[in-house]
């Protein structure tokens, strides 16, 4: 096999001790080669560098750059999940990277020649994909291109996560080339292509868009253009038609567009565990028409199907949805709204509500019930009251400057929040769903805020999760959970 610049393969040797045999394949940033190691005695596979020509010497310093950081931070990682780094050469003003040679297949080769996977097998790659993370993580490494290309799948269903040659350690120096973002587009999360540096959360957003690849066997967001790809990330919702269950759940968790409302990797992995030590139930949620599931506390022998995460400093949680009716792998509701969700209301000049009649924040509690023309004041939990602010969230984040969804956009971003809100541990009540109702309270076109840090403008966009008793009594003690 001839390699770069017409050298044979199998005459070359690199530092002394690794012999090329063939060609695995090649990207932009070089070639991939499997190698003998003369030393140990194992085959290894070899990443290197070869850039084309015309490259400016500053870009070509720090693309290469960037592939030494690459096994720089790979090799401080200890998963089984992560591609083992063993070495770095270099030799005759080339860079090689010498590391463990996996015989497995790219989830998208897999995907393209076989259709989509499983929901089972997703569940088990999700796990494993978030256990590599995890450790990159918490390694203060962030990998900045998960995507289908780069998650490698064996024969026997292990996942190794690949490719940090664009990855960035968080304590390095930044290193970019002029003007270009860095990371697949398809698999970019909103707030990165806002301009915002890279973060476990915007790596997490990427492992939600590879998932949902894998079990609906295309990208939510890819458009025939890059154009057209980042709008439909940053204005559309993916409407999921095979994920169902705990496996949508976690995809719409990790696709949530507020970075600080996304489902955190130890979360969605607790999920995605708990549901794999289940059986699988044979349609749905295997919850009879017009019944209702419960769920017990979880113990070493037995554990919940779906039972959700805390929420941790009221960031979003894993959550379930149980009642019959509802769909949560999917941004709707397959028939209707959930029993206790009443029609969600508006705020604004032209809305439900006008601004000076809901003025309650985030756990605050209210004398009145959330109805049109109807003004609620703010009381305290600890004294009876009649309603509760259980969740508050901003569907874009505190800094992201932007108009006004189009369309249904808001209100099903508002319905979801609050539905993921209600059904997790942030309500710890058994049978929550008989003994309370709850609402989404969204701002309108004309009360919304499209620049956050403008102190001058006095509209908002925050959307608002309220509780209340089903038959309307007083509420005697605060119900959420702060």
């Amino acid at each position: 096999m001839t390699g770069p610049q017409g050298v044979s393969a199998q005459s070359r040797v690199i530092a002394g001790r690794y012999t090329l045999l063939a060609e695995l394949g090649r990207g932009g940033m070089g070639v991939v080669w499997r190698a003998q190691d003369n030393v140990i005695g194992r085959q290894v596979a070899i990443k290197e560098l070869h850039l084309p020509d015309g490259i400016a010497h500053e870009e070509r310093r720090v693309l290469e750059e960037r592939v030494l950081r690459e096994a720089r931070t790979a090799g401080r990682l200890n998963d089984p999940g992560v591609v083992t780094v063993f070495d770095v050469v270099a030799e005759n003003g080339m860079n090689y990277i010498v590391m463990e040679l996996v015989e497995a297949a790219t989830l998208s080769t897999l995907i393209n020649a076989h259709g989509p996977m499983p929901q089972e097998r997703v569940i088990s790659m999700a796990t494993q994909a978030l256990s590599a993370l995890d450790s990159a993580h918490q390694a203060g490494i962030v990998h900045r291109d998960v995507k289908p290309g780069n998650l490698m799948i064996t024969p026997t269903g292990r996942v190794k996560l690949t490719d940090f040659g664009i990855a960035q350690a968080v304590d390095d120096p930044r290193l970019t080339t002029a003007g270009s973002l860095i990371g697949s587009p398809a698999y970019m999360s909103p707030e990165r292509i806002h301009g915002h540096e890279a973060s476990p959360a915007s790596d997490l957003w990427a492992l939600g868009a590879t998932l949902c690849y894998a079990v609906e066997g295309v990208n939510p967001y890819e458009r025939s253009s890059t154009a057209s790809t980042l709008h439909a990330i940053m204005n559309e919702m993916p409407r999921l038609t095979r994920a169902h269950g705990v496996l949508g759940a976690v995809i719409t968790g990790l696709l949530m567009p507020d970075p600080n409302a996304r489902l955190t990797g130890p979360q969605a992995r607790a999920m995605l565990e708990r549901a794999a030590a289940q059986p699988t139930p044979p349609t749905g949620f295997g919850v009879p028409p017009n019944s209702t599931m419960h769920y017990t506390a979880p113990t070493a022998v037995r554990k919940p199907w779906l039972k959700n995460a805390l929420i941790a400093g009221g960031v979003l949680a894993a959550v379930v949805l149980l009642v019959a009716g509802v769909f949560l792998g999917r941004w709707m509701f397959t028939d209707s709204p959930p029993a206790a969700m009443a029609e969600t209301i508006t705020y604004g000049s032209d809305g439900t509500m006008t601004p000076s009649q809901f003025e309650l924040r985030d756990g605050q509690c209210g004398d009145n019930f959330v109805e049109q023309n109807i003004t609620v004041n703010s009381t305290t939990c600890e004294d009876k009251h009649r309603v509760e602010v259980f969740a508050v969230g901003t569907p874009f984040g505190s800094s992201d400057k932007r108009a006004y969804p189009e369309g249904e956009w808001m209100r099903e971003y508002a319905e979801r929040f609050c539905t993921l809100h209600f059904m997790s541990d942030r309500v710890p009540v058994e049978d929550k769903t008989t003994k309370f109702r709850y609402v989404a309270v969204m701002p309108t076109s004309n009360q919304w805020k499209p620049d956050p840090s403008d102190s001058d403008d006095k509209g908002s966009r925050e959307v608002f999760c309220v509780l209340w008793n089903t038959d309307k009594s007083e509420l005697s003690e605060q119900v959420y959970a702060e």
